[in-house]
């Protein structure tokens, strides 16, 4: 519903209730006061600072799914938001985790409640939003343009001719409606702008988990004539789609951040001195001129098959992934994991120990499995799925859990059984259970490359550098749950979902 009809709407109901609402409330004041005094109470942000988050061990940042916020290319995940979220974790020595909402006043309401720590969205500095959250050190400052589309045949058109069809300056934009997601700053940018050209512009907010390359997609498909955004995020997508235009701006230059509680004053003090020390690193302008210079590259990973974008593949080899993993009874997303764990798809991939091929195979699985090119995929994917069929048998005697039992399967595969047998061991001897693999197998696994355990008499297999095979595990895992919501979730940008995943920094 536009803003002019709500409005509308709310006089005629005003009107209508007013005596009741004077009524009521003559008769109901104390108790108003005790329900507005708890609510106030209820709405107060959480607690929870840098030595919490330090004490927990892990950032917890909600980020929106976009083409330069968070994305999944060639099974790798990437993203301007994302890839500046993992180096602030490493600086801060904590695991990163990951949420994912397009709601964005959901998002600030999570940032309140404690369910997310910081929000990594590209989000304009203003006054309103300063008086609810506590905006780091701005890491760009860009002006807010007008996304329109340009006439049908535009490429048979003259200059002029298509000039003359587009909104060129503010004042035009009187009497349109324009489309904004509800709790941007886009749409208090066009009130403001109503009052400056002295005439209304129709404000239509869209309200759920909608983002604002949801909205320009919806102008290039003509469902909408015109929504605003950020310059650089305008023109990365003017770059996918040649339709738009995005050169109409209808703001000076405004500050760009990131928002934490403003509770939170020890998070926002660490966080602004690394982005200050961050902005004047090399690292700095090559991941933001990755997603927002190069902007062909950038184009040519959103666009791809292997894009979460277009739900279409993960790699060149998902056929013979989801053939080996119907053999294995396994989600073909959880071997797609492991593939690109032990190769990052590359057939050709060998390691210092001599394993090889799209899932490393190593000399005993090449001759247990007759295997006669090692760098053939479909040779190697079949030997390398047979052998997780021949652990996943030898593991299920012991352990009847399935999501345990995987953890051993995967550890095994990178490590050998008989180390994890030894770590089994070892969790028995010490009281933790030897049927649990986090902080118990996986622990002593890592122990192993310490004397006192490695020379343990129990220990049959010996020294281990166990801290491999536990992050392999981790790794998989994590890849395997971010798989399932971008290539399951065929309505991620449009559902109000938020998705968890663990990345780990050391």
């Amino acid at each position: 519903m536009s803003w002019p009809k709500i409005v509308s709407k709310l006089r005629v109901c005003l009107v209508v209730l007013l005596p009741c609402i004077i009524l009521f409330e003559c008769a109901n004041k104390g108790a108003s006061e005790s329900t507005e005094e708890q609510a106030t109470i209820q709405a107060a942000p959480i607690y929870f600072d840098l030595d919490q988050i330090k004490t927990r061990g892990s950032l917890i940042a909600v980020v929106d799914n976009s083409t330069t916020g968070y994305f999944i290319y060639r099974g790798r995940p990437i993203g301007y938001e994302y890839e500046l979220l993992t180096r602030l974790a490493k600086y801060l020595k904590v695991e990163l985790e990951v949420r994912i909402t397009a709601d964005i006043q959901g998002a600030f309401d999570m940032l309140d409640s404690g369910e997310a720590d910081i929000m990594a969205y590209h989000l304009t500095v203003t006054k309103e939003r300063n008086r609810k959250v506590a905006f780091t050190e701005p890491h760009n400052n860009v002006p807010q343009v007008l996304v329109q589309r340009k006439p049908k045949n535009w490429r048979q058109m003259k200059l002029h001719e298509i000039e003359a069809s587009l909104i060129r300056s503010t004042i035009d934009l009187g009497g349109k409606t324009v489309y904004t997601r509800k709790g941007s700053a886009f749409s208090d940018r066009l009130l403001n702008l109503s009052d400056e050209i002295g005439e209304d512009i129709v404000i239509d907010e869209v309200e759920g988990a909608v983002d604002t390359e949801m909205l320009i997609k919806m102008v290039l498909d003509g469902d909408i004539e015109y929504t605003i955004a950020d310059q650089d995020v305008a023109m990365i997508n003017a770059t996918y789609y040649p339709d738009l235009d995005v050169e109409t701006p209808i703001s000076f230059p405004q500050k760009i951040a990131w928002a934490v509680r403003k509770n939170a004053t020890d998070l926002k003090s660490i966080v602004d001195d690394w982005l200050v020390d961050m902005k004047k690193s090399p690292d700095f302008f090559v991941i933001y001129n990755r997603y927002f210079k190069n902007r062909k590259s950038q184009n040519y990973k959103v666009q791809s098959a292997y894009s979460s974008f277009s739900k279409d593949r993960i790699s060149p080899y998902d056929d013979l992934i989801k053939e080996a993993a119907q053999k294995l009874d396994m989600d073909w997303l959880l071997l797609t994991s492991i593939v690109f764990q032990e190769s990052k798809f590359d057939p050709e991939s060998e390691s210092w120990v001599g394993a090889q091929g799209l899932m490393q195979l190593t000399n005993n699985v090449i001759e247990e499995y007759e295997v006669d090119d090692v760098f053939d995929p479909e040779e190697n994917i079949m030997a390398g799925a047979d052998h997780l069929k021949w652990l996943m048998e030898y593991w299920s005697a012991d352990i009847a859990d399935e999501n345990e039992l995987i953890k051993f399967v995967l550890g095994s595969y990178n490590v050998g059984q008989g180390h994890v047998r030894d770590a089994m061991k070892l969790a028995k001897k010490y009281d933790a259970d030897p049927l649990i693999w986090e902080n118990s197998v996986a622990k002593y696994l890592e122990l192993k490359s310490t004397p006192e355990y490695y020379q343990d008499p129990i220990v049959v297999y010996g020294y281990c550098r166990g801290s491999e095979p536990v992050k392999y595990v981790r790794e998989i895992l994590t890849r395997y749950d971010q798989y399932l919501q971008f290539y399951e979730n065929p309505n991620l940008v449009s559902d109000t979902l938020i998705v968890t995943e663990r990345i780990p920094t050391n």
